[in-house]
C-alpha cells in the first residue's frame, strides 16, 4: 500500500514513524518547503508544492498512491482544499489528522477572531504596549499600518515586507517552556498576545504564560476543513484507518 502524506507538523512526522515500524505500508511525506531546515520525518520526503490540484491529483496517478493523509497545519487550508479535490477526481480515500484546538481556561482574556485581518483590528483597538505577535511571518504585513504598538514578532525564517513600524524580531523554533515564555512576556513588557489556534502542547505555553500575567489573547480561530472529510484527533486515530484501509 502507498500512502501520500502530506506533513510538516509533529504529527505528521509521529504518524510516518509509526507506520514504518508496523511496516506493509509505503509512506512519502511531503513537506511545502515553506521553512527552510524543517524537521524531516522519517523514510521518504518531497519537498516543494504538486503544481495546483491537478498537479496533485497527477501525482497521485503517477505514483500510484492509493491513500492520502493530510497531516498538514490546521492553518493550511489551500494544501487541505487541493488535497479533498485531488483525492476525489483520484477516486482515492482522504483522511484527515488534525490535533484539537486550544480551549479557554479560568483566567484567560481571549479575543476570539476570524481570521488574521480581523486580529489586526481587534489589537488596533487594544491599548498602547507591546504585542507579542506568534501568527508566522507570513501574516504580518495586515499590522504594518499599526504605529500605535509596539511588537515583538516570533518567527522560524525572516520575514519580509511590509512589516511593522515598531518591531523585534525573535527568530526561535518551537517547543517553548512556560518559563521561557513567562521570562520573555516580562523582559519585552509584553502587554497582549496574538496566536492563531493551532493546538499541541509545543507552543501552548505562551498561554499558560499570558493568563498568569493576565494578558488579552487575540486568538484567530481556524479555517473549517473542506466539506465531507473525515477528520480524526490522534496519530493512533490514523494508524488504525491505515491499517483497515490496507487490510
Amino acid at each position: 500500500m502507498r500512502v501520500l502524506l502530506l506533513g510538516g507538523t509533529a504529527e505528521a512526522r509521529t504518524l510516518a514513524a509509526a507506520v514504518r515500524e508496523r511496516g506493509g505500508i509505503e509512506v512519502m511525506s511531503s513537506l511545502a518547503g515553506r521553512v527552510s531546515n524543517p524537521s524531516l520525518p522519517v523514510g521518504a520526503v518531497r519537498i516543494g508544492g504538486f503544481g495546483g490540484v491537478d498537479g496533485l491529483a497527477g501525482y497521485l496517478r503517477r505514483e500510484r498512491v492509493d491513500a492520502v493523509i493530510d497531516a498538514t497545519h490546521p492553518f493550511a487550508a489551500t494544501i487541505s482544499a487541493h488535497a479533498a479535490q485531488a483525492a476525489a477526481a483520484a477516486g482515492l480515500p482522504l483522511l484527515v489528522l488534525r490535533r484539537p484546538g486550544w480551549l479557554e481556561s479560568t483566567g484567560d482574556r481571549w479575543i476570539r477572531v476570524p481570521d488574521v485581518a480581523a486580529a489586526a483590528r481587534a489589537v488596533a483597538a487594544l491599548p498602547d504596549g507591546c504585542v507579542f505577535l506568534t501568527t508566522g511571518r507570513r501574516d504580518l504585513a495586515v499590522f504594518a499600518a499599526d504605529g500605535g504598538h509596539g511588537y515583538l514578532v516570533r518567527a522560524v525564517d525572516p520575514p519580509m515586507d511590509p512589516l511593522p513600524p515598531a518591531m523585534t524580531l525573535l527568530l526561535a523554533r518551537g517547543p517553548y517552556t512556560v518559563d521561557g515564555e513567562t521570562a520573555l512576556l516580562r523582559d519585552h513588557d509584553v502587554t497582549a498576545l496574538v496566536t492563531k489556534d493551532s493546538g499541541g502542547g509545543m507552543t501552548s505555553a505562551k498561554l499558560t504564560a499570558a493568563r498568569a500575567r493576565a494578558l488579552p489573547v487575540v486568538m484567530v480561530d481556524r479555517p473549517p476543513l473542506p466539506p465531507d472529510v473525515r477528520a480524526v484527533p490522534t496519530v493512533a486515530d490514523a494508524t488504525a484507518w491505515l491499517d483497515s484501509a490496507a487490510g
